[in-house]
């Protein structure tokens, strides 16, 4: 049971690596979706046309990375994106040197971010990630004033055809298969759901209904209850709200926050959790059934080469099961009889692109439906206009 879709994981499973670090709760009424399944996706609503930068030899090359958090933590949204970078700058055979990290930026700290970004540039970079979604209107105003330089940022809306753009993934994908996971171990028909922001911020929402509908696939009667601790990184409140998950029933304790504490809340209380962003059996590892991770190296180590080879065009990009960007762990040895080949199905099907979650008629838990028979929702919607809850997820 512990090997499943290994087509994937070779590359997950060296890498485990989040969702949009930020400490406020984006506002994503429009963005840069297309209906496609490409990783590669058309430039955002500014209008303007790609236009590919010079070429910078490898030797040459500095990066400036803007992080949240700080990735010596060794687990969450942070330390994910470092195991990124990391895999890019081994792929790519950079030295260290050749990465200026900036930790623990405040990104409601728009005189911060600056600082942060600033820093990066005159130490010498010429592309720069800003890996939290508040810093995408100080990478706009930068990009602008230092038209040399590429600022790629994560998860926005945001972006100017020529040195600035967006990346993001398909994390709903990786959501589903971790719902049917849970689905297929709860015992009390109640799975909770710490989740950083409610259905206004659609990041969250959306991965919160694919892990309900995942559920919803395997066992119909069961529940997803969802506790918002309205912050990413809170690690007391992510642990208050999977204890308060806990008080009223639930044995499977999911989350879209930064911390790993609701997994150890699980843990201390004898029921399972899904981890996220990291590999978080190394937390609890009584506990995680499986966690959903990225591996942002695909999306670094490719946009690096691209400004090495001379072939960056500032195109956005959405990546996901299909291109490795999106995944789940090894299964535990305690997972439910029958789920290793419940998910590989599942996921069969979403690597292929025969099928995608947001797929036909939803039904939202108000009675409202959702969507069309036959098609699939577009990225510019999953991406920025969720704003409802599938009809199983009950709201704390």
């Amino acid at each position: 049971m512990k090997h499943i879709f290994s087509s994937i994981l070779i590359v997950m499973m060296i890498l485990t690596l989040s969702g949009c670090g930020s400490t406020q709760t984006p506002d994503t009424d429009s963005s840069a979706g297309s209906g496609s399944q490409s990783a590669s996706l058309a430039d955002s609503d500014s209008g303007s046309s790609s236009a590919v930068m010079p070429q910078i030899p490898a030797d040459e090359l500095k990066i400036g990375v803007i992080y949240i958090g700080d990735p010596s933590e060794g687990s969450g949204y942070t330390y994910t994106h470092e195991q990124g970078i990391v895999a890019m700058r081994d792929t790519l055979s950079l030295s260290d040197d050749q990465i200026v990290r900036k930790t623990n930026v405040d990104s409601s700290d728009a005189s911060a971010i600056e600082s942060a970004m600033l820093e990066c540039i005159e130490e010498g970079c010429q592309m720069i990630f800003a890996t939290s979604w508040g810093y995408m209107d100080t990478c706009e105003a930068l990009a602008e004033e230092y038209p040399d330089v590429i600022f790629s940022h994560i998860c926005g809306y945001k972006s100017n055809g020529v040195n600035f753009n967006n990346y993001y993934g398909r994390m709903y994908q990786a959501r589903y298969l971790s719902g049917i996971v849970a689905g297929m171990k709860t015992e009390s028909g109640k799975i909770g759901y710490v989740a950083a922001w409610g259905s206004d911020n659609t990041e969250v929402t959306a991965g919160c209904n694919a892990f309900a509908m995942g559920v919803y696939s395997v066992n119909p009667e069961a529940k997803v209850y969802i506790r918002v601790t309205n912050s990413w990184y809170d690690p007391e409140g992510e642990r208050q709200a999977a204890q308060a998950l806990i008080d009223i029933g639930c044995d499977v304790i999911g989350q879209h926050c930064d911390s790993p504490n609701p997994q150890l809340a699980a843990e201390e209380a004898g029921v399972w959790g899904i981890g996220f962003n990291s590999d978080m059996s190394s937390d609890a590892p009584g506990a995680v059934l499986t966690s959903s991770v990225w591996n942002w190296g695909v999306y670094y180590t490719e946009a690096v080469r691209s400004v090495i080879e001379g072939t960056w065009d500032c195109e956005n990009y959405y990546g996901g099961l299909s291109d490795g960007l999106v995944g789940l762990t090894d299964l535990a040895d305690f997972c439910a009889e029958g789920t290793a080949e419940a998910v590989e199905s599942a996921a069969r099907q979403l690597r292929s692109g025969e099928w995608d979650v947001f797929t036909g008629e939803i039904e939202t838990n108000t009675g409202e439906i959702i969507g069309t028979e036959g098609e699939s929702l577009d990225d510019n919607t999953i991406q920025n206009n969720i704003h409802w809850y599938f009809k199983n997820i009950v709201e704390q």
